[in-house]
This record gives structure tokens, C-alpha cells and sequence, in this order.
């Protein structure tokens, strides 16, 4: 590992890469430090059975704009632009059509009121009817949607994803982790180096590592929250100001299952059901998605947490408990797991994707904002409208990028250009 660069990428996420990507076009010599064992951050595409699976985001969100789409389309990489089936039950099974259209007709109204007289409170949770027949139906939207229940939900924050969603999404069938990966290759990184401290003392920054110590003039962090939080990286003197504002943008949880099935030809292709509509605990599930004779589970906010703690197996036992419930204890038979994520477990990233904290939507302006004039952050927690997402990230890590360029052009006594 060099000693000394001009710039250090902290993180080799979707951010991270978006940054190295742009720098490594300027002249400049950087280098990304990632402490995990690959790239991609939350953007994870395993392989099993010779079939890719999305372990981490997997639909290009708002993909009409999406730069990850763009990247695709430069690099050769397929897009499947079969709209998603969500919001439809397969075969009405467990949830009538009326109850879907009763369900529908809740979120509407729910939706409505958080447009026209979201409460002083900025808490998602304070604008449910109470009593609602439905509200254990909106908990299970927003858990799957933010990784986190209503009572945990800035009503401002959400808006602002919301305004921002074109509400067109695609698929990488190779895996949008692989697709992020790919993007990585050619660049600089260090796997296995987590940083613990940066010394701001100094004329440059000290990085200390697992590894060693470099310099750098600039430095880009591209770090889940959770790590700034938790003091996980150590800044001296300290900035207590960005834990603060960590703190409040926490990561919601969303994990994935994949599960084998026997005669899956009997099921079409890409098709959608919830576990139990009636919960707020339950599973979202994608029948076949492109053709393969697989289910995916999707699991959000307290349910997700529940079965990470409940230890390995309890989330393939909770999935096809509800399949079999729906169709047929003998469906059971013919499921076998294949794949899952637990992120929360993950020791360098500790979630999935960030929501703010009632009334602390500005925490993303505070979070994002530079340090010293060297100290740059990105990730999809510093982004103002696309926060939770691969694309939200690209765009702060390449902003990021742009202006620890910026400082290279500002004259500063005893510094050279």
C-alpha cells in the first residue's frame, strides 16, 4: 500500500467507486481503502447454482435517470426493463380483491395526509388512523420501503425521496452488485484496510490503518453511518458534529432470502405476493424473478431484525411458513434455501439503507457538508433526494470527488497547486 497520495477514498461502496471513477481521470494520484474483503459496499451479487442473486439493492431506482443504467449501457451490461410486478397479489391468494382494493384505497388516504398536513411532530406514525383496519398494512409498506416502521420515519425526509422517484425500474440480470463491482475495476483499492483514525493536525491528513499509516491531502469518506456513529473511525481533533448528524440518519434493515423450488414451472414468471397483508411482520416475495425457478424474500425494518436475531435458518423457516400457507403445507417440499443476507451483522456496514430520524431530515445537509475544506463525504446518506439508494450514492461520491479536486485549485500559503 503507497504511503502517500493526493487524495484517499474511505470506502469502496457505490460512492466510493463513483469518486475513484472520476478521479481517476484527473491526474491525481488517490486510492481507495475498503475494509471489508470486496467492493460494492451494500451492493452485493453472489452466484449460486450458476444463477446471480442481489444480496443488496437490485432494481435501478428512478432508472430513466439512474447513472448506474448509464454506466451499464457504456460497459455492454444487460438491462431488463420488465416493470416490476409490486402491488400485485399472485392469484389473490390471502388477500381478495376487495381486500387489496380496501388496502390500496388506506394507502391513498395515508399518503394524502402526509402531502397535506404532515404533523408538527415530523413522525410518520402520528397520521395513522387510529384503529385503521389497514395500518398493519402501511407498517409492512414502510418497513420494505425505508427499512424502518412509521414511528421511526421523518415525514420531511420522505417526502423528499418521494419527489424525487421517477418510479421507473429496471433490472441488471447479471446483478446490480456485479454491475457496481465491474465499475471498481481498473481503480486503486485496498481491500481489507479499515481506517480507525484520521489525524487533522497536520499540514496533510494522517490515515491510520490495519496496515499502516499514509498521507493525503484530501480525504473522501464514503462510509455508512453507522461507522461515524458508533466512533468506529476516529477523527482528532474530533468532529463531533458529524456522529451527531450520523446518528440521526440511522440504517434502516431490509434483508433478502432466496429459495429454491422444485416444478417451479407451474408458477409464471416474475410474479409478486405478500406473505401476510394483514401483518406488519411479513414477507414480501418475488415468484421467478427472470424466469428462475427461484422465490426471493424480502424482509423490512422489525421483521428483518427479528429474523437476523433469531439465528441461521429462522428466515427460510418463517418464508416458507407463509408460502405454505398459502399454497399448500405440501409446497414446503419443495423449497430449499439457497442464499440470504444479514445486514445488520455485516461488521463494516451494520444496515441497509439510511431514513432520518423525526425532524432531523437536515441531518443529510449536516452529514454531507466538508470538513476543514479537505474533508469531503459521500454515500447514499448525504444525498438530499435519492437517499437509500446505488444511484443517490453514485452522485454524492462523484460530487465528492469534484470538489476535493476543487481544493487543489485553491492557492494556500506553503502549498503547491
Amino acid at each position: 500500500m503507497t504511503s502517500e497520495v493526493d487524495i484517499v477514498v474511505i470506502g469502496a461502496g457505490a460512492a466510493g467507486i463513483a469518486a475513484g471513477r472520476r478521479l481517476a481521470s484527473s491526474g491525481r494520484s488517490f486510492l481507495l481503502l475498503e475494509a471489508s474483503e470486496r467492493a460494492g459496499g451494500r451492493a452485493c451479487t453472489m452466484v449460486r447454482e450458476a444463477m446471480p442473486f442481489d444480496l443488496g439493492c437490485g432494481w435501478l431506482h428512478s432508472a430513466d435517470r439512474n447513472p448506474w443504467a448509464k454506466l451499464a449501457g457504456e460497459m455492454g451490461i444487460p438491462i431488463d426493463r420488465t416493470p416490476p410486478a409490486w402491488g400485485r397479489q399472485f392469484a389473490d391468494l390471502g388477500f381478495t380483491r376487495a381486500e387489496q382494493a380496501e388496502a390500496a384505497a388506506a394507502f391513498e388516504s395515508f399518503d394524502r395526509r402526509l402531502r397535506e398536513a404532515p404533523p408538527a411532530s415530523d413522525r410518520a406514525a402520528d397520521l395513522l388512523d387510529p384503529g385503521g383496519a389497514w395500518n398493519a398494512y402501511l407498517e409492512a409498506r414502510s418497513a420494505f420501503s425505508n427499512g424502518a416502521g412509521l414511528a421511526r420515519l421523518s415525514v420531511a425526509d420522505f417526502l423528499a425521496y418521494e419527489e424525487g422517484d421517477t418510479g421507473v425500474n429496471w433490472r441488471p440480470p447479471d446483478g446490480y452488485g456485479a454491475l457496481i463491482a465491474a465499475a471498481a475495476s481498473g481503480l486503486p483499492v485496498s481491500l481489507a484496510t479499515p481506517v480507525s483514525r484520521i489525524d487533522r493536525f497536520g499540514r496533510r491528513l494522517g490515515i491510520e490503518t490495519e496496515r499502516g499509516r499514509l498521507s493525503a491531502a484530501a480525504a473522501i469518506l464514503a462510509v455508512p453511518p453507522p461507522i461515524l456513529a458508533e466512533g468506529r473511525l476516529r477523527f482528532d481533533p474530533p468532529l463531533d458534529a458529524k456522529a451527531e448528524a450520523a446518528a440521526l440518519l440511522p440504517l434502516g434493515l431490509a434483508d433478502k432470502l432466496f429459495l429454491t423450488l422444485d416444478g417451479a414451472e407451474e408458477l409464471p414468471a416474475d410474479a409478486h405476493m405478500l406473505g401476510d397483508p394483514h401483518r406488519a411482520e411479513t414477507g414480501s416475495y418475488y415468484l421467478r424473478p427472470f424466469g428462475r425457478p427461484v422465490i426471493e424474500g424480502f424482509f423490512g425494518g422489525a421483521a428483518a431484525a427479528s429474523l437476523e436475531g433469531g439465528g441461521e435458518g429462522a428466515m427460510a423457516d418463517f418464508a416458507i411458513g407463509e408460502l405454505a400457507a398459502a399454497f399448500g403445507n405440501n409446497f414446503r417440499r419443495r423449497l430449499r434455501p439457497l442464499a440470504a443476507s444479514a445486514w445488520a451483522a455485516a461488521p463494516w456496514i451494520r444496515g441497509s439503507y439510511s431514513h432520518a430520524c423525526p425532524g432531523h431530515a437536515a441531518a443529510r445537509q449536516a452529514l454531507a457538508a466538508p470538513v476543514d475544506g479537505r474533508i469531503f463525504f459521500a454515500g447514499e446518506a448525504c444525498s438530499a433526494r435519492d437517499f437509500s439508494t446505488a444511484h443517490g450514492a453514485y452522485e454524492t461520491g462523484a460530487a465528492a470527488a469534484e470538489q476535493a479536486l476543487a481544493y487543489f485549485q485553491i492557492p494556500l500559503p506553503g502549498r503547491e497547486g
